[in-house]
């Protein structure tokens, strides 16, 4: 009687379905067939329009592809409107399964419009394209080279990875996040903690987290060096993707074997965990906010797609709604998609924002990426709800970014310094 064969991972199971075979094991290079594709204006069209020219081929499957404006928008100056028009016309040549212009930022709108799938191999051209392994999807992001070989044959190697299991029992205690917890790990296990390979999180504490914010973590999972990271599909997921358009299909199938092999196995208990803040200008210089609280700050940014999806502005309002932000401190406030504004605007919650003084900037990368007016000023210190505080990254190189959960940005705002928002949410509506 033969041996039962090892167990295989999320990642080894979505990898082997690309690639034609019925089970991968970990070091393996496969040719796997993609199943969706995301561009956007800055890393796409403008780089890998050229390459397919050169080469003289169009795309394998339009419908396979979605390019989403968000980098260079609001189109401020002669380069950004040309690197805009560019993805327009690129959208205007090809029937893509989807265009989205000026309507957030890539890695919210994708989910949001329906285009993931658990099971799916997804490529993006963006660093943070991990966010797709929230959705039980293997996403990752790659180089405009490597996106061009894509395009043109639908395509692409991999390397099979390793999967690193972080597992967090319990509950996380309020005024906890998602973003508390990928500061956490960045220093606790390093920048390099991924290793490049899968980071498959779990445990009691993530599957209570609505998709927005198990999005952060996995988006996250480029600070901490790995390739993607992914979460197994649950009902949670598959509610999530209805209502969104999507058919979830099977998605009972993606998880890891109980005997699935693992480069490591981390457990921490959620209940621990407090809020945390990074310190400048690495999201590996974590430590509880007690550490940097007094600190003054002059800018508050609650933005990015790991800082103002809805969850996140419900975050900063259930903290500043019937308060002011100091004299001196500037709020900004930039939605992560327009549906996402529409809904708070809807229900209220933006309006609490603006009324504490929030300034409303475009549904766009932003000062994230380095992009738009609101770029910081020399030597201004800013709290941020982005994930990465590289010195400058979002301004002037004497600028200093703290990065810090929406809870904890909003209770900065407020006090003009850093600030525990734990008491703010106990105290309620209170002023």
């Amino acid at each position: 009687m033969s041996p039962r064969p090892a167990g295989q991972t999320l990642a080894q199971k979505i990898i082997a379905r690309a690639a034609g075979r019925e089970a991968v094991a970990p070091g393996e290079i496969v040719t796997a067939r993609v199943d969706l594709a995301m561009i956007h204006d800055s890393g796409g069209p403008r780089r890998v329009a050229p390459i397919l020219e050169r080469l003289g081929v169009g795309l394998w499957d339009p419908s396979r592809v979605v390019l989403i404006v968000d980098h260079y928008v609001p189109a401020e100056d002669g380069e950004s409107r040309q690197i805009v028009g560019q993805a327009r016309d690129f959208a205007a040549r090809y029937p893509l399964g989807g265009f989205y212009d000026r309507e957030g930022i890539c890695h919210v709108v994708l989910p949001e419009r329906g285009h993931l799938r658990p099971g799916f191999f997804v490529v993006g051209g963006d660093s943070h394209s991990p966010t797709g392994g929230a959705f039980g999807a293997y996403m990752f992001g790659i180089g405009a080279t490597e996106m061009a070989g894509v395009l043109a044959t639908g395509e692409i190697w991999i390397k099979v990875p390793e999967t690193i299991r972080i597992e967090w029992s319990g509950r996380f205690a309020p005024g906890v996040t998602a973003k508390d917890v990928m500061l956490f790990l960045c220093t606790r296990l390093g920048m390099d903690g991924g290793a490049y390979q899968a980071v498959e999180y779990a445990g009691e504490a993530i599957a209570a987290l609505p998709m927005q914010e198990r999005m952060t973590l996995s988006n996250m999972t480029a600070e901490l060096g790995g390739q993607t990271g992914l979460i197994a599909p649950d009902q949670v997921t598959a509610d999530y993707l209805r209502a969104a358009g999507a058919d979830p299909g099977d998605w009972r199938r993606w998880f890891s074997d109980s005997d699935a092999p693992l480069l490591a196995h981390h457990r921490f208990a959620a209940e621990e965990l407090e809020p945390q803040v990074a310190a400048p200008h690495s999201p590996a210089l974590a430590a509880g906010v007690a550490e940097h609280a007094g600190r003054p700050i002059e800018v508050a940014y609650i933005g990015a797609c790991t800082g103002a999806k809805l969850v996140d502005l419900r975050m900063a309002a259930a903290v500043l709604r019937g308060r002011r932000i100091a004299e001196g401190v500037s709020l900004f406030v930039a939605p992560a998609s327009r549906r996402d504004q529409e809904a708070a605007a809807a229900e209220g919650t933006l309006q609490v924002l603006l009324d504490a003084g929030g300034r409303l900037l475009p549904n766009a990368c932003g000062i994230c990426a380095g992009y738009g007016g609101a770029r910081l000023g020399e030597d201004v210190t800013c709290i941020s709800t982005t994930a990465r505080n590289f010195r400058g990254r979002m301004g002037a190189a004497s600028s200093k970014v703290y990065l810090a959960s929406p809870y904890t940005v909003a209770a900065s705002a407020i006090s003009g310094r850093i600030t525990d928002p734990r008491p703010q949410l106990a105290q309620g509506t209170a002023p």
